[in-house]
């Protein structure tokens, strides 16, 4: 059995009114500019916010034939990495839209040099959301030290848009050894869980994670989208108490 792709790739599919997914092709995990032979699925989450223009969130590898069809939906404008990880194709992106806007998650710019990616970052995302989204979008930053990243919440279609924070991967899309691995770490479909490097940095924050936790249950979400892995499309507040907890006072 070989790794298989979420297919349809490079193309739209609504989750609800003015968001959606695109799958993409498959990436590597690179250690020390060494390619591992390690498939992982990608996905990107699109948002048409309420002027029309389209908030990119993980874009994945530039797709042209892609770029036609959101363009009948908006304006793609703001190309967004949620985390340090996540942003090897935003450059592809702003090459096809200058106009579009960069924003970069902490840490991003140095990985970004270290691995001579070409990719420019025109502003930081910051704990609350800018202008430019606030009415659409609210925004946290989930500490995980090396792994922290930026967890965003669709109001409209409450939705959570998380990249790495939460794995859910379907073990028949994985080769071995990675099925052992994942099944092992528990990252696997059902039960999903956050992804191993940020399970002890999490502990050793639990004060400030947990008011992160808190304000995500604040927001009352009924899906999850993920980057890596089976979404979960209901019961959000159940798998965010089942994976880091009860909210505290």
């Amino acid at each position: 059995m070989s790794a298989s792709l979420y297919e349809p790739i490079n193309v739209y599919k609504p989750e609800g009114p003015d968001i959606g997914v695109v799958d993409g092709p498959f990436e590597y995990l690179t250690v020390a500019r060494i390619r591992l032979p390690l498939p992982f699925t990608t996905r990107m989450t699109v948002v048409r916010l309420l002027n029309g223009d389209l908030f990119l969130h993980s874009p994945i590898k530039f797709d042209a034939a892609l770029a036609e069809q959101l363009q009948e939906l908006g304006q793609v404008r703001h190309l967004v990495s949620p985390n340090q990880f996540h942003y090897a194709h935003i450059g592809e992106w702003a090459k096809a839209y200058p106009d579009a806007v960069t924003w970069a998650s902490p840490r991003v710019r140095q990985r970004a040099r270290a691995r001579r990616i070409d990719v420019r970052f025109d502003h930081d995302l910051q704990e609350m959301p800018p202008q430019d989204w606030q009415r659409d979008l609210d925004q946290a930053l989930f500490p995980g030290g090396y792994f922290k990243e930026f967890i965003f919440f669709h109001r409209s279609s409450r939705t959570l848009i998380l990249t790495d924070t939460i794995i859910n991967l379907e073990l028949d899309k994985i080769d071995e050894p990675w099925r052992t691995a994942t099944r092992f770490s528990r990252m696997d479909y059902p039960h999903g869980q956050a992804f191993f490097g940020m399970r002890l940095p999490v502990l050793l924050q639990r004060q400030k994670a947990q008011a992160v936790i808190n304000r995500l249950r604040s927001w009352e979400p009924r899906r999850v989208i993920l980057s890596h892995g089976r979404c979960f499309d209901a019961d959000a507040d159940e798998i965010i108490g089942r994976i880091f907890g009860k909210s505290t006072p």
